[in-house]
């Protein structure tokens, strides 16, 4: 007969994810309490696309053909729950803004991964085929700073075949091999619903109740 301690991580609901509230810096954020997943990428990787197959939505992350339209820290809530919550946080890269605006956004992203204590984890988007850029190392580089797990997704793995994209894979963990302890990679392709369960998983363990996550 199993116990509380050898029981499995509770799945979570993620089509009950619903908005909560948007904000443009740290300090409008909800109360750092609870557990929070968020979701970073750059503009074009396809993470507004993802977070909603994970909910099983067509427009809870907003999309756009214009890269770059998520300008805000975005929060949901997860079973109507508001201590655990998925965040969509800023595209960064492609984005038709000036400058100044892309170095504000910086800015933000920075104050929010360094110093909210509530986030359990960072989900990280990469298309498959451009993966390890300039931004995606700096987002490992904070991650790293504070110990904090992340969770790989190789998107848009779709647009290439099985060998190609397994290749791909292996590529990027190896690369990876130093920071193996704290990050996990996988594919995964909104279009086709592939690896879905397999980032649910991981974000039933990220998001189990905020007293097993401390």
């Amino acid at each position: 007969m199993s116990t509380p301690h050898d029981s499995p991580v509770p799945r979570l609901n993620y089509p009950t994810a619903r908005f909560m509230i948007s904000a443009p810096t740290l300090a409008l954020c909800p109360d750092d309490t609870g557990a929070e997943v968020a979701f970073a990428g750059r503009s074009n990787a396809g993470k507004s696309s993802a977070i909603n197959a994970l909910t099983q939505q067509n427009a809870l992350a907003r999309t756009s053909r214009t890269p770059g339209r998520t300008q805000l820290i975005n929060f949901f809530t997860v079973m109507n729950d508001e201590s655990r919550r998925l965040v969509d946080l800023p595209g960064y890269g492609y984005a038709k803004v000036p400058e100044a605006v892309k170095i504000e956004w910086q800015k933000h992203l920075s104050d929010y991964l360094r110093g909210r204590f509530s986030l359990r984890g960072l989900v990280l988007l990469m298309d498959v085929r451009h993966p390890l850029t300039e931004f995606d190392q700096m987002m490992l580089d904070y991650a790293d700073q504070r110990g904090m797990p992340v969770h790989i997704l190789l998107t848009k793995a779709d647009k290439l075949k099985r060998g190609p994209a397994s290749a791909a894979l292996q590529k990027v963990r190896s690369r990876l091999k130093e920071w193996e302890d704290l990050v996990s990679v996988q594919l995964f392709s909104s279009l086709k619903r592939d690896g879905v369960d397999t980032l649910s998983q991981k974000l039933d363990q990220w998001l189990h109740t905020p007293e097993d996550a401390r």
